[in-house]
């Protein structure tokens, strides 16, 4: 038999045996009109609205220039969408279709040969719909018409007795950031965001499939499957786990069955750091009569997450144990990489997550006021050992409690837990980001005037979501070792001092009260859940805000535009007025906003380190951006590092040596956060001038170990003592902690003045090419944040090179030409 007929035959095996079949209505050609207007216009599915007029030369860019304002009518508008598809006569044989809606965004009639089917309102569920009765051979006509979510949401804001906060977005379940945010635009979206499919199927098929782990050692992983079926008739039928088949009754109707399965000497899933983040492939079908009815496939993970909150002299502990081990949690914030969430690719949640791996965290808080993410998303944090704070989509605002509202509440929990919960990047679900604060702290009953009673009945409201609705939803579709729910981060107010003894905090005194840096070292909280300062990106992104040329400046009003905080350049130039000297030079000054903003992240996560293990967590906001904008971002959107990413992959090494200057006294702590010991550690210490010039170096030796997971604090040093009468400014330390076999640890260096006071010397910087993909530079004196300029991927940028040194740097592509730039450069600028 030749290959053509082979294959011919396994198709046909394959058609006869499949007793299910998936289209996707997605790939068929769509149109959609302004439902005032009669003329259809090519459209995109998975898309928006925004992106269909765009694509259809309607409306400009809104990431560009000052084009956001003009775009802002869409919002208002209500929307028209359909295709026409064929179906067979032999589908048709089928004895059920679905249509299945995985995302529409968010008001919506959907119409099937002009019959209304569903009504839908909620842009974060699924939408399953039998069609088979309305399904014809030949033709169909497929129709979905959107309604203005701002104009419902208005509607639906009338009918409470009092003014809401951030109305109309907190009526409408839709991605709250679409409404504007103090880092992306306001671009409120209609549209089929997601994929649309047709299911044909036959006897029975999967409501969901659950992986519950019973128990976990090293002999053996004992499962548990949950399948919830749905039989069209009753009967024998066949269940296979990677092909092991169980015989099965099924009753007409829903069926819920739970099957044993084991995993003979399992290998954990770690998270980065730790170890392989090690995955199984589960296959699992239901079969009848040897005819496959329905098939799934998971990719899990064997670990144990647990939240640890114990009461101890100083509070309450927060911290995770993973694999019965405590981890301190090293990471970042999550908003959506897109103000158009279809243009996310498979591509972009990779290399984000990828970025994130490569910085040494492994654990990523997805933010509330965005989207729950594509499961492109999660399989990237499974395969590389990122663990998943998951918030619950609501953000900073009060919620109603109606009945209707809490039922869509429900659904889209159940929704949302049973798509993603077998993976084993999700340690945590939360219900919502900042909501419990907002009504404490937040002064808004007082702005809006609020009687006692409609105080009450908003703190009613609170209750009844995320202490009632949401943990029931989730009781009732996670198995048990997946339910860790936290109603609310953060627990308290930055203004309250239990948010520094106690659950998770979000300490913004740094930034929105603009107290200085160091404050950092006094406001170490249990959990540091949010924090961060803002950067402008970098040049290549600054420039993607324009349609054109346009003049590299603060008072460009294309550049404004893309600062969206009020007072973010007011701010940032305060905080820079304290610790730089504050360029004229757009290019120097974009370049000193990044390395003030690694500045103020490297004092807190340095404080939050040397607090282990009264401090166990440091997740910083934010890494990425949704447009181009001038951000508390560490990735721009164009996917460049900015020099807080290049910063914080040093920070969050396992192991690092942090120095701690505090009432004339230089204390000193070796952190491990790994899984191993070192012993017989020694501490070098060696004080050089700026220019090069060495003073003293000194060894010394400790008694003790630097211990796995643990920290070592060594004995402190007299600053005077230390350094005598050198003038601080012409100076700095570096540390360097060295195993029993002379290997280097960890590094750092330490300055005894802020970098405005530094008695800098004009460094003689050479680059040497080593190959098309490998440079090598070095310098005379210390060239202090060196930054790198050129069309590619550093691997490390924004540092400090050592007098009389050199260090080797890998380009992720071939570059002809190299700039360099240090902070010299930004305190001579006539020179």
């Amino acid at each position: 038999m030749n290959k053509t007929l082979l294959f011919a035959f396994f198709f046909i095996q394959i058609l006869i045996n499949a007793q299910f079949s998936e289209r996707n209505l997605s790939a068929e050609k769509w149109q959609f009109k302004n439902t005032k207007e009669n003329k259809w216009l090519t459209a995109s599915v998975p898309g928006t609205v925004h992106l269909d007029l765009m694509n259809n030369k309607l409306i400009p860019d809104p990431y560009k220039d000052e084009n956001e304002k003009k775009v802002q009518w869409i919002e208002n508008e209500d929307w028209d969408y359909q295709t026409v598809f064929k179906v067979s006569s032999k589908e048709l044989e089928n004895q059920n279709a679905d249509l299945v809606f995985h995302g529409l965004d968010t008001f919506s009639e959907i119409y099937l040969n002009g019959k209304l089917l569903k009504k839908t309102d909620n842009m974060f569920r699924t939408w399953i719909i039998p069609v088979k009765q309305n399904l014809k051979t030949g033709d169909n006509l497929l129709q979905v018409k959107f309604k203005s979510s701002v104009i419902i949401g208005k509607e639906l804001a009338g009918k409470v007795p009092f003014t809401m906060p951030e109305s109309p977005r907190s009526f409408v379940r839709k991605a709250q950031y679409q409404f504007g945010w103090d880092w992306g635009p306001r671009l409120v979206t209609a549209g089929i965001w997601k994929d649309v499919k047709l299911n044909f199927w036959n006897d029975a098929k999967f409501e969901s499939v659950k992986i519950e782990q019973k128990n976990l050692t090293k002999q053996k992983a004992e499962l548990n499957i949950h399948v919830e079926i749905y039989a069209e008739k009753a009967g024998k039928y066949s269940f296979l786990i990677n092909n092991e088949k169980r015989n099965i009754s099924l009753n007409k109707g829903f069926n819920a069955i739970a099957f044993p399965y084991q995993i003979k000497n399992p290998k954990l899933w770690q998270p980065n750091g730790w170890g392989n983040p090690n995955l199984y492939n589960l296959k699992i079908s239901l079969q009848k009569d040897s005819k496959t009815l329905a098939e799934k496939e998971e990719r899990i993970g064997l670990r144990t997450v647990e939240l640890i909150q114990e009461k101890d002299e100083k509070g309450k502990s927060f911290y995770f144990k993973v694999n019965g081990n405590p981890m301190y949690s090293k990471g970042t914030n999550w908003i959506p990489s897109d103000s158009f969430t279809p243009r996310i690719t498979k591509e972009k949640y990779r290399k984000l997550i990828k970025d994130c791996k490569d910085a040494n965290m492994n654990m990523i808080r997805i933010w509330g006021g965005g989207i729950y993410e594509d499961d492109e998303f999660y399989k990237a944090c499974d395969e590389n050992g990122i663990l998943v704070w998951q918030d619950f989509m609501f953000a900073g605002s009060f919620y109603p409690s109606d009945e209707d509202f809490l039922n869509n509440v429900k659904e889209e929990v159940k929704d949302q837990v049973n798509r993603l919960q077998n993976h084993p990047s999700i340690a945590l679900w939360c219900g919502n980001n900042e909501i419990d604060e907002a009504i404490v702290n937040w002064g808004y009953q007082k702005q809006f005037k609020y009687s006692k009673e409609d105080s009450l009945q908003v703190w009613k409201d609170y209750k009844k979501i995320f202490h009632e609705v949401i943990p029931n939803a989730l009781k009732e579709n996670l198995t048990s070792e997946k339910n860790i729910y936290w109603p609310t981060s953060p627990s308290i107010g930055w203004g309250h001092k239990e948010s520094l003894t106690e659950g998770d905090s979000h300490y913004w005194g740094v930034w929105w009260g603009e107290f200085p840096f160091e404050i950092y070292n006094e406001k170490v909280p249990r959990f540091a859940s949010e924090y961060g300062f803002q950067g402008i990106p970098s040049l290549d992104a600054v420039k993607s805000m324009f349609s054109g040329n346009s003049d590299l400046s603060l008072e460009n009003p294309i550049i404004k535009a893309h600062e969206k905080n009020a007072r973010g350049f007011h701010i940032i130039n305060e905080y820079m007025k304290r610790d730089y000297v504050v360029p004229k030079d757009f290019v120097k000054y974009n370049y000193v906003s990044q390395l003030l903003q690694v500045r103020g992240m490297q004092i807190a996560i340095e404080a939050h380190r040397r607090a282990k293990p009264y401090n166990m967590g440091t997740l910083y906001w934010q890494l990425n951006d949704c447009w181009p904008v001038i951000s508390w971002s560490s990735i721009d959107y164009l996917g460049n590092w900015k020099a807080l990413h290049y910063q914080v992959k040093r920070s969050f090494e396992n192991q690092v040596i942090l120095t701690e200057e505090r009432d004339g006294v230089l204390n000193f702590y070796a952190i491990n956060d790994e899984l191993k010991k070192f012993e017989d550690v020694t501490i070098e210490f060696d004080i050089s001038k700026l220019n090069g010039e060495s003073l003293a170096a000194a060894v010394s030796s400790s008694d003790g170990k630097v211990l796995e997971n643990n920290i070592l604090k060594f004995d402190a040093l007299e600053i005077n003592d230390l350094i005598g009468d050198v003038n601080k400014n012409e100076i700095f330390l570096n540390v360097i902690i060295r195993d029993k076999n002379d290997n280097i640890i960890a590094e750092t260096n330490h300055f005894f003045v802020k970098p405005k006071d530094l008695k800098l010397t004009k460094p003689n910087i050479k680059i040497k090419k080593i190959s098309s993909t490998e440079i090598e530079i070095s310098t005379d004196v210390l060239a202090k944040d060196v930054y790198l300029m050129g069309d590619t991927h550093f691997s490390d940028n924004f540092f400090d090179l050592l007098p009389k040194s050199s260090k080797r740097i890998t380009l992720s592509k071939p570059l002809n030409k190299i700039g360099a730039m240090t902070l010299w450069d930004t305190m001579n600028e006539g020179n």
